[in-house]
C-alpha cells in the first residue's frame, strides 16, 4: 500500500463512475469542458484556470492542483503567476480561519468568561 491517498493509478478508478452512474459523468465531464472552454468566455482560460487552482489549493485537491496548474502554464501562466496564485489562496484560506476564529467567540457566548 501507498504511503499516500493520492496515486496516478487512482485514474482508473473513472470506470467506477462510468459503470454506476454514466449520465452523471457525463454531464459533469461536458460542464467541465464549457467551463473551462478555450473560446467563448469573457475571462480568458489562462485567468480561469489560475481561478481553479486557487480554489483547488485552498480545497487542497492534489488531483485539481496537478491538472489546473499545467492547464493554466499550457494556458500562458507564468511561474509567477503560479506563485502569486498560491499567494492568493494562501491570503483566503488564513482570511478564512481568523473570520471563523470570530466565530468562535460569538458561538462560546454566555459560556465564556
Amino acid at each position: 500500500m501507498s504511503d499516500s491517498y493520492y496515486d496516478h493509478s487512482d485514474r482508473a478508478h473513472n470506470a467506477d463512475y462510468k459503470a454506476h452512474t454514466p449520465d452523471v459523468l457525463d454531464a459533469w465531464r461536458a460542464f467541465d469542458a464549457t467551463v473551462f472552454a478555450t473560446e467563448g468566455r469573457e475571462i480568458p482560460v489562462k485567468y480561469r484556470q489560475l481561478m481553479a487552482l486557487a480554489v483547488a489549493l485552498t480545497t487542497q485537491c492534489v488531483y485539481c492542483i496537478e491538472s489546473h496548474s499545467q492547464a493554466a502554464v499550457k494556458a500562458g501562466a507564468s511561474q509567477t503567476e503560479l506563485a502569486e496564485t498560491a499567494w492568493v489562496a494562501t491570503a483566503i484560506r488564513a482570511g478564512g480561519g481568523f473570520a471563523h476564529g470570530r466565530l468562535a467567540f460569538k458561538l462560546a457566548g454566555e459560556h465564556s468568561h
